[in-house]
């Protein structure tokens, strides 16, 4: 069942690519104010998923509904101005600038009698700035690193300052220390700033640490929700990923760690 109070929610959608079904009947709700994150397996259909609350993929029956009306209602501008989007993979225009990248995510609130303004240059500014790519600004985005070019993305979004924040795979590219840099800042913009995020996210561990609420897929289907504390056992995650672990809490932030069982000759060569 979707929650009615939710901005963003899927209600029995039928989605997938050309014939390919990926899931039938799906219903899902995103709490209001919350760190959503989706896991599972790979092919699970969590980015799907993602796709079709964002629009870009149209299910062939049921609806996504954004503030109560049929997404697909609203004319793609208002949608712009409602939900941002970090894709999965994204293209650049050929010759294009770090600055200018990121300035299209302005793109949204700019009007026929009001072009750019001091408030589209300071969120511009403070985006380059939290995802530390201020310097970079004047570079061509065709010559930066992978996860150089990542981050220019995800300032891009932010840049958009939109209330709901679609975030599929967004650490993909990036060594472990600027994949904690980001996810602290999506926790912040989330708490402090008052965002409602999803993101799709492969780490579990991750997963639990930032997310306050985790919907694990598997095969097209939601087979778990809720707090990471409620949603993560070893039962679950055998059976969604199939990996035998043990479930600790993490010294850290004591939330869910999933630590993988070792195999019995690899136990027996420790002893």
């Amino acid at each position: 069942m979707t929650n009615p109070s939710s901005r963003l929610a899927a209600h029995e959608i039928t989605v997938g690519y050309d014939k390919r079904v990926i899931s039938t009947q799906l219903s899902v709700a995103i709490p209001d104010d919350t760190f959503t994150v989706i896991v599972g397996p790979n092919a699970c259909g969590k980015s799907t998923l993602l796709r079709a609350l964002s629009r870009l993929l149209r299910p062939s029956a049921g609806t996504v509904l954004l503030d109560g009306k049929a997404i697909s209602s609203y004319p793609a501008k208002q949608v712009a101005r409602k939900l941002g989007l970090l894709p999965q993979t994204s293209t650049a225009p050929e010759g294009i600038s770090v600055a200018d990248l990121v300035a299209r995510g302005r793109y949204p609130h700019q009007k026929l009698i009001r072009q750019w303004s001091r408030a589209d240059e300071d969120a511009v500014i403070t985006a380059m700035a939290a995802t530390g790519v201020t310097e970079l600004a004047p570079r061509l985005v065709d010559e930066l690193s992978g996860g150089q070019r990542q981050r220019v993305w995800v300032a891009m979004v932010l840049a958009q300052e939109t209330p709901l924040m679609l975030l599929d795979e967004p650490t993909t590219f990036l060594d472990i220390a600027h994949q904690i840099e980001l996810l602290e800042l999506f926790r912040d913009l989330n708490r402090d700033r008052g965002h409602t995020l999803v993101a799709v996210l492969h780490d579990l561990n991750q997963a639990c640490r930032y997310g306050d609420h985790l919907i694990a897929m598997k095969d097209g289907v939601v087979v778990a929700e809720g707090h990471p504390a409620d949603v993560i056992t070893a039962e679950l995650v055998e059976h969604v990923f199939g990996l035998a672990c043990r479930i600790i809490d993490d010294p850290e932030s004591g939330t869910p760690l999933v630590i993988p069982r070792a195999r019995s000759r690899e136990r027996k060569e420790l002893l």
